[in-house]
């Protein structure tokens, strides 16, 4: 529990579900909203009913914690944020993690709205620093680090010249887990979802047939070696059932909600062909 004094101080706390978009993405809004009502059904079960819960909009809530001070509140919402926060999707049980940042009245700030600010600073910490965990406002954080992360998922995905995708790294299992516009449109589709219908979130099944054994044997004999990255050349299945060739780079990763995963860059072969001939036709390429 969170202690009190009958001091006239409080605590602000701004969070939010780091990487909600792609939680969207994956598994749909319905899902997205499932998550959001897990996270308030954990705050209801958490905090003490003197705390003032609400939520700002999109998947940001605010807290107010009245007399108390940060110092008293600080192990109480380290606890909070690495409580395990879970939503259920067909039957199985995934996980999300959040980021927190809290201020005080009024040795941070006497007015509210500057008191948010300082919330709000501290949270974009946090995310500055890797995400997933909180951070008390301190003097010396940085108001406009919300610049810095205006360049979200979404923005960078669907503006990065290059089509990638991500996928579970398992040689049982590859689901794909995301595909950007970019790569949507090198494989023609209209939307992610038809991406997903059209290949079943199969990673195999966007290669072509007679390839699919010789790709996958050489992805994970560059892996095993102790490569972080593979290189592969292949055709690329498009959703009329022609065939594009592509160079596809990958690069495994740990991710902490999904166990290892693939990030994959894939390039039109043809057009480095066509935009670097000089250099495919070098008899010394170095």
């Amino acid at each position: 529990m969170i202690s009190k004094n009958p001091k006239e101080h409080c605590v602000a706390v701004l969070l939010d579900v780091d990487d909600f978009k792609l939680i969207n993405d994956m598994y749909g809004h319905a899902y997205g909203d499932k998550a959001l009502i897990s996270l308030a059904e954990n705050m209801q079960n958490f905090f003490p009913s003197s705390a003032l819960l609400g939520r700002n909009g999109g998947d940001e809530f605010c807290i107010l914690l009245p007399n108390c001070t940060m110092e008293e509140v600080k192990e109480s919402l380290i606890e909070f944020t690495k409580t395990p926060k879970t939503f259920s999707y067909k039957g199985q049980t995934y996980s999300f993690c959040i980021s927190l940042g809290y201020a005080e009245y009024p040795n941070n700030a006497i007015e509210r709205s500057q008191l948010m600010r300082c919330a709000d600073t501290a949270l974009y910490e946090v995310k500055l620093h890797g995400k997933n965990g909180c951070k008390a406002y301190q003097e010396g954080f940085q108001s406009g680090v919300r610049k810095q992360l205006g360049f979200v998922l979404n923005d960078i995905s669907e503006n990065l010249p290059g089509a990638f995708i991500i996928y579970r790294a398992d040689k049982e299992d590859d689901e794909i887990f995301y595909a950007n516009k970019e790569f949507l449109d090198m494989a023609g589709y209209e939307n992610l979802d038809a991406f997903f219908n059209g290949t079943k979130k199969s990673f195999r099944n966007l290669i072509r047939e007679d390839q699919q054994k010789a790709v996958e044997t050489s992805i994970w004999n560059q892996i095993e070696s102790g490569s972080k990255n593979d290189y592969i050349h292949h055709q690329l299945r498009r959703q009329d059932g022609t065939y594009i060739p592509v160079l596809d780079q990958g690069r495994i990763v740990e991710s902490e909600r999904f166990g290892k995963v693939f990030y994959v860059l894939f390039m039109d072969w043809q057009a480095m062909q066509s935009h670097y001939s000089e250099k495919f036709n070098a008899k010394d390429v170095r």
